[in-house]
Parts: C-alpha cells; sequence; structure tokens
C-alpha cells in the first residue's frame, strides 16, 4: 500500500513539474496605425511566378516605431480610408530560461517578432530583456480583434516598460568612452568612443571638445595624435609607397607638411619637435618550420626572435639613422624635455640565479650619439622617464628593485613582483631614493608633469584606482580628488595644469572628465549614466570582515534592485584572478550586477595576495600556492552566510578565472560550502602549468619565486588540484579557450578527466579559437550564458537553460 502511495506522489509531482501556465497579454504599447497601400499591379504574378502577398506591406514600418499610446482592447485600431499597418509591443524580463509557446490570434496577416527576429509559436528565451512586437495588417474600418498567450512552465512577467533589469547586452553593447587626451596647452579635449550593436558590430567615433567649457568644436574622422609643444595633431597620411605626416589645426583643418618619406614603424615626437624615434624591427635568424630547435622558453612565442632598435628621423633634414644595434633589443623610455637626451633600455632574460628579466639602462646624446650607462643588470624594474631638467630618472619596479632598497618586510620574505613602487634615480651620483616605501597603494601610470615639477600618477588603492601627486623635492604623497572609484586612464597636458581622465564608478560605466590642477575642480564631458539607458541595476555595499588571522579582509555585497530581505537568494562569490584585486571596473565580463538580475546576490572579496593594500599584504600571493587567500574565501564565505540570513547558505556558487579560476578548483579539495563552481582558464596542476604556458615558469616567479618543481614538492604537487581531485565533491564547470596560450587547455584536460574517473559532476566546455580571454562576440555572449546556466542548474535547481545550451547525448 505504501508502494502505491509513493507512485501516486511521484506521478502528481511529474504533473507538476510539466503543467503549463497560461499568460495572457492584455496590454501593448502602441505604435500606428499607419496607412500603406498595395503597390501597382501590371501582372498577377511576379517573376517568380508568385501571387501578391499582402503581408509584404507590413515591411514599411520600422520595428523602432516610438509608440504612439497604450492599447488595451480587444479590436484593432484601423484607418477609414486606406490600408494600415500597426506594431504592438511589450517586453519580458526574465531572470530564468523559458521554454514554451506564444499565440497570436485575430488579424487576418500579421507578423510576431521576439528581438528584431520573426518567430514561430515556439520560444526559447535565454534570460535577457526581450521585445515582442506583433506587426498587423487592417483593412478600412477592420473589425479585427487580437489575443496573444504564452503558455509556458511559469507566468510569463511582461511589462511596456522599457526600464528593465540590467542583462547581457547591456553589458556588451552600446556607447563607452574609451580614450581622452589633451592638446599641450590643455585648452583642447579628444574623447574617442566605441558603440558596439547588438550582434557585434562595433563603430568607433571621435570628438574634440573645449576642455574649459566642455562645448563640443567638431567630430573628428580619428584620433588626434597630439604635439608636445605646438597646439596642433599629427595625421599620418600613405602618399603612394611613402608615408608621410601632416601637421593640423583641429579647429580649422589647415594641413601642412610637417615630415615626408618617414619609415614604417611607430614614433615618438621629440619635445621640441625637432626629430622622431622609430621603434624598427628586425628578423631573427629561422628555423626549419618542420623540424626546429627551442632556445629557450620564450622562443615558443610567435616573434620572440625579432629584435626592436631605434631609429632617429629629422625632421630638418628628413635623414633618418640607426641609433641602436646589437642581439637584445631596445626600447625608448623617455626623451629630455630640451630634446638633447634620450633614455634608452635594453632588456635580456636571465635563466640562471633566479630567472627573471634585467635590464641595461642608457642614456643617448640626441644629436653625437654618445652613450652614458646609468644601471647594468638591474633587477625588477618597469617604465621609466627623466625628470623635467633632466638630471634624475624616475623608475617603477617591485620592492626587490635596487637592492630591496624600498621594501619593508624582512630579507626572509620575498615580496610580490607585482606590488609596484617609485624610485628617483640621480644621474650624477647615481643615488636611488624610494619615493614609495610606506605607501600601501602599488603604483600603475606614473607621468612626471613639466609645468609644475610635480610627479602625477595613478594607483590600486586597495580594490580603488585613485590618482595621486608627490612632490619630488620632499616626498609628500596627497591624493587627488578626482571623481570616480577606478580612475582607469588619465592623459595630461604638456605644458598645462589640466589632467583629462576617465573613471568607472562602482556601479556606472565609465565617465570622462577634466580636472584643473589650479581650481582644483572637476568638468565632466560624457557622463558614464548615460551608457546605461533604460538598464536598471542593484546596490553595492562594502562589507569587510575581521579573518581568524585578525586581518580586514575587504569585500562588497551586489544586491538585486528589487532586493527582498524576507526572501532567501542564491549566492556566487568571485575572487581576484592574478594578483590585482576585483576593481570596480564596471565592465568586466564577471559583472555582479549582471548576476543580480538573474537573481542572485554576490559576494566580491579582496583575499589575501592581492596588490593594493601594501606589501605585507600582496607578499602572501608568494610561496603560498593559494592556501592564505583560499583560508579567507572559505572564511569570508561563512561569515557573510551567517550575517545575512536572506542568504541561501546552501547554494552558494563560486567562479574565477586563470589563477582564479586555480583558485576555484583548490577551494573545492579544501571545503564543501559551494553547491556549484564555474573554473575558466584554471591552472589544475602548477607542475606543468610552470613548463606548458607562454608565461608558465614568469608567472611562477611571481607566485613561487625561488621555489621550483624538483625543490618544492608541497607546493606544486601537494597544493595542486589535481592532486586532491578525489576531495572534489562541488559540481564543477572548467571552460577554456582552446587557443589558450597563458594557461593551456591541458590545464583544465586534466582536472576533466580526473573528475570524470572520479565519478564526480563535471562539464568541460571549449570555446574554439580564442585565448586567455574571450573576446568575440557571438562566443562571448554563449560563454556568459554557459557560465550562467550551469549556476541556474545547481543554485536553482533548474537545468533548462543549460540543456538548452547543451542538450544531453545518448553516447
Amino acid at each position: 500500500m505504501k508502494k502505491l502511495i509513493s507512485i501516486q506522489c511521484l506521478l502528481a509531482v511529474s504533473m507538476m513539474a510539466t503543467a503549463q501556465v497560461k499568460t495572457p497579454v492584455k496590454e501593448f504599447n502602441l505604435s500606428g496605425p499607419y496607412a500603406v497601400s498595395a503597390p501597382f499591379a501590371i501582372d498577377t504574378v511576379d517573376v517568380n511566378g508568385k501571387k501578391f502577398d499582402p503581408t509584404s506591406m507590413m515591411g514599411s514600418i520600422a520595428l523602432t516605431s516610438k509608440s504612439d499610446g497604450k492599447f488595451d482592447g480587444c479590436v484593432l485600431p484601423s484607418l477609414k480610408d486606406s490600408k494600415s499597418v500597426g506594431l504592438l509591443t511589450f517586453y519580458v524580463n526574465n531572470a530564468d530560461y523559458i521554454k514554451g509557446k506564444v499565440e497570436v490570434k485575430g488579424p487576418k496577416h500579421s507578423k510576431l517578432f521576439i528581438d528584431g527576429v520573426e518567430a514561430g509559436g515556439d520560444i526559447k528565451l535565454a534570460p535577457e530583456h526581450h521585445t515582442f512586437t506583433v506587426q498587423y495588417l487592417a483593412e478600412p474600418n477592420d473589425t479585427d480583434s487580437i489575443k496573444v498567450c504564452f503558455d509556458a512552465p511559469k507566468a510569463i512577467p511582461y511589462t511596456l516598460d522599457t526600464r528593465h533589469p540590467y542583462m547581457v547586452h547591456d553589458l556588451t553593447d552600446g556607447k563607452r568612452v574609451r580614450g581622452i587626451s589633451l592638446s599641450a596647452d590643455g585648452q583642447l579635449v579628444a574623447l574617442s568612443y566605441q558603440t558596439t550593436a547588438r550582434g557585434g558590430n562595433s563603430t568607433w567615433s571621435y570628438e574634440l571638445r573645449d576642455a574649459k567649457t566642455q562645448r563640443l568644436i567638431t567630430t573628428l574622422a580619428s584620433n588626434p595624435r597630439w604635439m608636445p609643444k605646438s597646439i596642433a595633431c599629427l595625421v599620418d597620411e600613405k602618399e603612394g609607397d611613402k608615408r608621410s605626416l601632416y601637421k593640423v589645426d583641429p579647429k580649422t583643418g589647415v594641413r601642412t607638411l610637417f615630415a615626408y618619406d618617414i619609415p614604417e614603424g611607430s614614433y615618438v615626437l621629440a619635445p621640441n619637435e625637432d626629430y622622431l624615434i622609430f621603434y624598427m624591427e628586425e628578423e631573427g635568424p629561422k628555423e626549419d618550420k618542420e623540424v626546429f630547435e627551442v632556445l629557450e622558453m620564450d622562443d615558443r612565442q610567435p616573434g620572440w626572435r625579432k629584435r626592436n632598435y631605434l631609429a632617429k628621423y629629422d625632421i630638418k633634414t628628413g635623414i633618418t639613422q640607426r641609433i641602436t644595434f646589437g642581439t637584445k633589443g631596445e626600447y625608448l623610455g623617455d626623451i629630455s624635455q630640451d630634446g638633447n637626451k634620450l633614455l634608452v633600455v635594453s632588456n635580456r632574460s636571465r635563466l640562471v640565479k633566479r630567472p627573471t628579466t634585467v635590464s641595461d639602462i642608457f642614456t643617448i646624446d640626441a644629436k653625437t650619439l654618445k652613450v652614458d650607462t646609468l644601471l647594468c643588470g638591474a633587477e625588477f624594474l618597469g617604465n621609466c622617464c627623466f625628470s623635467p631638467d633632466g638630471s634624475q630618472v624616475l623608475f617603477t619596479g617591485n620592492p626587490e628593485a635596487f637592492n630591496r632598497i624600498g621594501c619593508q618586510l624582512p630579507a626572509s620574505v620575498t615580496p610580490s613582483m607585482t606590488e609596484n613602487e617609485l624610485f628617483l634615480f640621480d644621474i650624477a651620483t647615481k643615488k636611488v631614493t624610494p619615493l614609495t616605501k610606506d605607501f600601501d597603494p602599488s603604483i600603475e601610470s606614473v607621468d612626471w608633469n613639466w609645468a609644475d615639477g610635480q610627479i602625477y600618477f595613478s594607483a590600486e588603492d586597495r580594490d580603488y584606482v585613485n590618482m595621486f601627486v608627490l612632490n619630488p623635492k620632499n616626498g609628500k604623497i596627497s591624493k587627488l580628488p578626482v571623481s570616480g572609484d577606478y580612475a582607469y586612464r588619465y592623459n595630461m597636458a604638456a605644458h598645462a595644469p589640466v589632467i583629462g581622465y576617465l573613471s568607472y564608478k562602482t556601479m556606472e560605466p565609465a565617465s570622462a572628465y577634466v580636472y584643473d590642477l589650479k581650481s582644483k575642480k572637476n568638468h565632466t564631458l560624457f557622463d558614464g549614466v548615460k551608457a546605461l539607458g533604460d538598464a536598471e541595476i542593484g546596490t553595492c555595499q562594502d562589507w569587510n570582515f575581521t579573518n581568524s588571522k585578525g586581518d580586514t579582509v575587504y569585500g562588497r555585497l551586489y544586491l538585486p534592485k528589487d532586493f527582498d530581505a524576507t526572501k532567501k537568494y542564491p549566492m556566487i562569490v568571485y575572487y581576484y584572478g592574478g594578483c590585482s584585486p576585483v576593481s570596480r571596473y564596471f565592465e568586466s565580463p564577471y559583472a555582479p550586477q549582471y548576476w543580480n538580475s538573474l537573481g542572485y546576490v554576490a559576494y566580491i572579496l579582496q583575499p589575501s595576495g592581492a596588490t593594493g593594500f601594501g606589501q605585507e599584504w600582496a607578499s602572501r600571493h608568494v610561496n603560498t600556492a593559494g592556501r592564505g587567500p583560499a583560508e579567507d574565501i572559505i572564511e569570508g564565505t561563512k561569515k557573510i552566510c551567517e550575517a545575512h540570513p536572506f542568504i541561501n547558505a546552501n547554494k552558494i556558487g563560486c567562479m574565477g578565472a586563470s589563477y582564479g579560476g586555480f583558485m576555484t578548483q583548490y577551494l573545492q579539495t579544501q571545503t564543501d560550502i559551494f553547491a556549484a563552481a564555474v573554473s575558466h582558464a584554471g591552472i589544475a596542476n602548477h607542475t606543468s602549468y610552470w613548463g606548458e604556458g607562454y608565461w608558465g615558469y614568469n608567472y611562477s616567479e611571481v607566485s613561487m619565486a625561488n621555489s621550483y618543481p624538483w625543490s618544492h614538492r608541497q607546493l606544486y604537487v601537494d597544493q595542486s588540484p589535481l592532486f586532491n581531485a578525489d576531495k572534489i565533491h562541488t559540481p564543477l564547470l572548467l571552460l577554456h579557450g582552446n587557443a589558450d596560450t597563458n594557461v593551456p587547455l591541458i590545464e583544465s584536460l586534466q582536472m576533466f578527466t580526473a573528475l570524470k574517473l572520479l565519478g564526480c559532476e563535471v562539464s568541460l566546455v571549449e570555446v574554439e579559437g580564442e585565448n586567455h580571454h574571450i573576446l568575440d562576440y557571438s562566443k562571448k555572449e554563449k560563454w556568459l550564458a554557459t557560465q550562467m546556466a550551469w549556476f541556474q542548474k545547481w543554485l536553482k535547481d533548474d537545468p533548462s537553460w543549460w540543456d538548452a545550451l547543451y542538450p544531453k547525448k545518448h553516447l
């Protein structure tokens, strides 16, 4: 008897699971009706013998026509004395995948469009803001009625409001400001924009504005290249087989020939505008294409055997001469303000001792080519530039540079190679002064300004990117009051105290600003809020916790727009993917504002090892193979659940890419708190990655400095996820571009093989032809859908989206 009851219950549950809900659409936005006429018929059939189809007249109205009002009746509006076409529009904002039917009844002639594409009765709607349009043809004084009804597993939430949750195409489409640059006097500012349409077609546009008034002066055909002295820009043109540069007045468009028959390649114009320095390239020795020798790990990289050298083009004479020669290749660090000196850097690989890049730095007289050597075999340095008077050189480098003069840490601790400091080098005395030793933010871009002699720079400041000014005379550092939370690109006027910059706010796309250093005022050139359009986003709040070691671990909690604290929400946890913190960069493909729109709360945290929090915190990335960061992530996830009852602790997912992909795999060997996990381009085996990827052993010098597979088995083997695969119980999705040269596909293949053999829930999805980042528009679209379909399957117990993307195969 019990068995019969059990079977009846199962049947009832099955019927409930497959029951359909009918949703009638009772309101529409109406466009029209608009008068149309049938074409003049010279014959009864066309060239293919087909009779005239009245529905062809419906193509005369654009699907984007604006609404003329609302329609909530039964009889369709028509005209008294003419055939007419009308549009009925409504929207569906679905947070989950929907499979069902939509039925249109009533009009003699009608077409249904979903997101601008003609559709039939069956619908498969990925989570998105969908536009439904019924286009109908009416006769004069027609009395056709209309009924539109959905038939789906649950009620369809339709609306007439164009406002909608922030969805995937809000992330990938639309107009974004991408670049900013200032004329030498700071009076003109050029902006570049990228506009991406649905489907991936991108166009670029450029405009010139007045920096003080923000007034639009003109649109431009291309992004201007400002001259360092003149209030003009350079335009590069090809005339037959000759390459020329024209000097252009950006306001009047007047052009004068500046340089003729210049070499191919990129160039830098000297500050005095007397010459150009070109980056020239020469091929290295060729190998047999079928059987060949690899000289070192980097020799696998395309173009590694090519070498750059520098050449000078004299504007007055038109003479080009080579100014560097050798086997290592050189690049230009800077040109002194008076144009007399070149700062030249030559890098080479060092494969013994500690394998890393070492640098030789020279100054070269621009006229005589006389060389002075500043540094030979310098370690751990980055970019460099002259002081305005040319007597000093400003270097970026990590805390180990210059024999650790800028390092806070004890000799027993290896600092992170990605934590950047500033150093001042005096050319006459060769004395080195650390400028940011006690400054926790990690340096990014630097500019030693000619106008006021101050050093301006951007820096990772915890999970913000802020801008600062440093006085080189007294070492004082001050934060600039720039707008936004992530000042990711800036440009300074050569001879004026003006900065143009782009900056994101935590919950907004990038805006463009000009900051006047004298008046200390910010002026907005482009407001990133415009890029949101009708998309609406949730909220973000800081959520930090104190870990068991007594450290503050910083983080952010993202909540949906219509957040309801009485509900239970699944949560997605995300963490840094290299060494930099997860910044407040709004347009990341790992977008918590998008996850919110699909019904998840999101927790982003900055575990130990992230840069921007000081040298000691960043050093915890080194020689831990993930152990410390993982402990912070696990502890933070548990604590945020304890503090927020609306988080469903049984439905937590985690996701990361690159190092974050490794971390995702490693976490599953340490805990079972996650109900689903996504690892993109993750490292499964430290040892194989060390020898495989283009930057495998180089990155290992960052994460495992002075540690090697033969000397530190506990790091390379014992803490590799692959060698702990039997501890993984979490459903794991492995995503990988199969052309990845940074973290090769074999890393995901190894883990996939292991978990398959162990009988675990695992899926592997490859993205054809993509490297470490998924950039192709259509592939990125499906890649993003794959991530969220996996979470819908395991965090919402709804496999419909996953099954639609990857139908079950009976193999």
